[in-house]
């Protein structure tokens, strides 16, 4: 339990400009990435990034950054709490 509480200190931003440029803080964990999707973790839950030519240029693990470059057509968040069992069974049924 303390590791969720520490989760939700960690400031979230995310930054988007024309659509190309992606900057992302507070940043948990990374699930999957390729050119098409990125998946992670926030402070603020599961967030998937949508796109075309999806590219990391910087990550930070000291203090959870992400820069994303490419054509970002969505942001989608979904479940907050990345380790409940409601969380695991509709990844089951995606």
């Amino acid at each position: 339990m303390q590791e969720t509480e520490h989760h939700t200190d960690i400031p979230h931003l995310v930054t988007l400009e024309n659509r190309k440029i992606l900057s992302i803080s507070g940043i948990t964990d990374i699930d999957r990435f390729d050119d098409r999707e990125i998946v992670l973790y926030t402070a603020m839950g599961e967030l998937t990034i949508t796109g075309r030519e999806l590219h990391i240029n910087a990550i930070s693990i000291e203090n959870g950054s992400l820069a994303v470059e490419g054509d970002i057509w969505s942001l989608q968040y979904g479940d907050k709490d990345k380790h409940s069992p409601v969380s695991m069974l509709g990844k089951l049924f995606r």
